[in-house]
């Protein structure tokens, strides 16, 4: 659980930025709207089109999978965001009382998002980041790599969302942990190509 917030007052200070890189992944977007439509077709939410329940049932668990594996590793570049503050914030020497864990920085990220964070993941199409991001920790915490899709029960698949919102909150509860807000501690969200870019552009810049 949390410890309560610590007044630091109005100073701010800025965390490393966090860098979300591309899925390595060869699955098409036909594919992957192919298995929604198979989900809301068990669901009885759309009708059906004549594919048999066995088929349907196997592009359900496929497109879960596919939705889990990309999961990961957003949260393997969450991860890596969290060691980066973890290490930045402990050079700190007026923050030393603090005593900074990961968690306090994984809660950060999922409840109290800079209003600048959230703006640029709206404007690209990602409405339920918290969902993203908390779920993409509980799977790191809990695999080191992306597990094998034989290796995942057809239960867990169908349900995955429900197991890592649990993990989440495990992981959150595991370690006490300082409480800390956008109100003292700021960070810049980047795709990966867009912050080679912008240290492109500044390396390229003429010295004065």
């Amino acid at each position: 659980m949390p410890a309560p917030a610590i007044s630091l007052g109005e100073t701010i200070w800025t965390l490393p930025p966090l860098i979300l890189h591309p899925f390595n992944e060869r699955v098409s977007p036909c594919m992957l709207l192919e298995n929604s439509k198979a989900a809301l077709m068990l669901s009885g939410l759309i009708p059906n089109d004549g594919t048999e329940e066995e088929e349907l049932r196997r592009r359900l668990l496929s497109g879960r999978y596919s939705e889990a594996r990309m999961l990961f590793y957003v949260g393997k570049d969450v991860f890596r965001w969290i060691g980066q503050c973890t290490e930045s914030m402990a050079r700190i020497p007026e923050l030393d009382a603090v005593q900074f864990q990961p968690q306090s920085f994984a809660r950060l990220l999922t409840l109290h998002t800079p209003a600048s964070v959230k703006e640029k993941l709206t404007r690209w199409g990602v409405i339920d980041y918290r969902a993203i991001f908390s779920r993409a920790i509980g799977l790191n915490a809990m695999f080191c790599e992306p597990p094998m899709p034989d290796s995942l029960s057809a239960e867990f698949l169908r349900n995955y969302h429900l197991y890592t919102d649990a993990l989440f909150r495990t992981y959150l509860e595991s370690q006490p942990h300082p409480l800390i807000t956008a109100a003292n501690f700021h960070f810049e969200l980047y795709a990966s190509g867009e912050y080679s870019q912008m240290l492109e552009e500044q390396w390229a810049e003429p010295e004065i």
